[in-house]
């Protein structure tokens, strides 16, 4: 199976190295619930289509109505929907993905087509009964080691909490700080936000001081369960470091609800992002930037069904006097923290490999998403 993706005898060489080692997954949208309640699966659609909003993209490309996607359609019916789709997405990291999991814990060695559909369904299928497969078992069937979940501010992280109690798992779960609703101050439920952070820091927030300490109370709190991670990922991103007189009028004009205004709406953001970087470096955390990325293009799609439904894409270039003027301002502080640099537009991969050479402890991260297939891969590591 090996030899199919990679191609050459030095590449199998290579992989035969590093196949057994332990899975750190640093970076993941599995649900802690989920991996803690260890619901067995039922079927194949329900394990596959259930929350990937990669394959429900693909699905809306083909032309797949939503009610086969997202909508009250039978499980079977939307996996032969999806297989519909699949059969002409050759190339699609999608398509390989399912190509090796059939292969891997199905033992399904099928040319993936709509006619062949029906025959992986009752074959997986009966795999997944005769198996009981659950999360947890196809967590442990890969060989993962360590779990980092993606998480929000004001997460309780109580499954992180039982996780961590049942001695019968012996793969780490925690939580990485992800700031993403912390930052998009000019949401409408901004201030509905605000009074469940205070909530969740045991805090009064009145200004940015009081801002700030409850954030530092969260970091700490989710520090408490193990977290090495931290994450952004929003569609903006600062020219300058505003001023703490700034960031403190822009935020007084939040907490009044007001919008902010462009020029104030980055001064704070600058602000935030330098404050956060000298907190995740006093505490010895990896600090990960996702770039270039836009959220929910699809507005009447995003109002029906919410966030994370497949309906994101790249987003602007972001200046490099602008990277260039935040990163600086934190070094400046007292040092970077382990920082990765990821983007979403291939045009900035180059500019910002050079800009993490610049800096210790910075480095580009793995190709992410949209550029995240072979010939995204191979173009960033030949930067």
């Amino acid at each position: 199976m090996a030899t199919r993706f990679i191609g050459s005898e030095a590449g199998e060489r290579l992989y035969q190295k590093v196949r057994k080692l332990p899975v750190v997954d640093y970076h993941c949208h599995l649900s802690p619930r989920e991996i803690y309640e260890d619901r067995e699966f039922d079927n194949l659609g329900e394990l596959w289509l259930a929350g990937d909003h990669y394959k429900w993209r693909l699905m809306r490309q083909y032309g797949v109505e939503e009610q086969y996607i997202t909508g009250s359609a039978s499980w079977r019916d939307k996996f032969l929907h999806f297989m519909e789709a699949l059969e002409y997405a050759a190339g699609n990291p999608v398509y390989h993905w399912c190509k090796l999991e059939l292969e891997q814990y199905f033992d399904i060695d099928a040319p993936l087509t709509a006619e062949n559909a029906p025959k992986i369904w009752e074959e997986a299928n009966r795999v997944i009964q005769e198996k009981a497969l659950s999360p947890r078992k196809l967590i442990l069937n890969s060989g993962v080691s360590l779990i980092a979940t993606t998480d929000d501010v004001i997460d309780v992280l109580n499954y992180h909490r039982l996780l961590a109690q049942d001695r019968s798992f012996p793969v780490a779960v925690t939580p990485s700080f992800r700031t993403d609703r912390l930052l998009l101050c000019n949401r409408s439920d901004y201030r509905d936000y605000l009074k469940a952070l205070e909530a969740a820091a045991e805090i009064e927030i009145t200004g940015l001081a009081s801002f700030k300490q409850a954030i530092l109370n969260r970091l700490d709190y989710f520090m408490s369960f193990g977290c090495r991670m931290t994450d952004v990922g929003i569609p903006f991103f600062p020219s300058a470091v505003g001023s703490d007189v700034q960031a403190e009028q822009a935020f007084d004009a939040v907490l009044s609800g007001r919008t902010l205004g462009e020029e104030d709406y980055s001064a704070f953001l600058g602000n935030l992002f330098l404050f956060l970087g000298k907190a995740y470096r006093e505490r010895n955390l990896v600090m990960q930037w996702h770039l270039a990325v836009w959220r929910d293009a699809n507005k009447p799609l995003w109002e029906a069904l919410g966030e994370n439904i497949g309906c994101d894409c790249m987003g602007n270039d972001i200046p490099v006097d602008h990277l260039i003027g935040i990163l600086d301002a934190i070094n400046q502080s007292g040092g970077l923290p382990k920082t990765l640099l990821y983007t979403l537009r291939p045009s900035m991969a180059a500019p910002l490999s050079t800009i993490a050479g610049c800096y210790r402890n910075v480095i580009p991260g793995a190709a992410w998403w949209f550029c995240d297939h072979r010939r995204g891969i191979c173009e960033q590591l030949e930067i």
